[in-house]
């Protein structure tokens, strides 16, 4: 039970994004803005979204793209963050399970996930 204080701040951040509809299995390209120094810029980081948590202005996900090398990178975004600029949905995955973990241990063709049919 929280305090009604905190309920309506909450509220507020949450009222000025728009936030597509996806879930784990998507394939997600994030605009970032990054600071450094004084200037800022955006650095787009596209991978597949392996997991969701949380709820309110404290839920998070889970990114995961295969970097250089093939060495895998994953990376954790607070979906109310004030330094992800957009979200872009760019495939649907054809998921049986909310948390993909198990893309972690797989390489190459048998990370593939399969694309929801309309």
């Amino acid at each position: 039970m929280k305090n009604k204080y905190i309920e309506q701040f909450e509220a507020k951040q949450i009222e000025g994004k728009n936030i597509p509809e996806f879930r784990a299995g998507d394939t997600l390209k994030l605009a970032i803005r990054i600071k450094e120094g004084d200037k800022t810029r955006i650095q787009n980081f596209e991978g597949v979204c392996i997991a969701r948590r949380g709820n309110g202005v404290s839920e998070t996900f889970i990114v995961r793209k295969i970097g250089a090398n093939n060495v895998g990178v994953e990376r954790i975004f607070p979906i109310y963050s004030e330094s992800l600029e957009s979200i872009t949905v760019l495939r649907k995955g054809r998921v049986r399970r909310a948390r993909l973990f198990y893309l972690r241990d797989r390489r190459g063709k048998a990370a593939r996930i399969k694309e929801l049919k309309k």
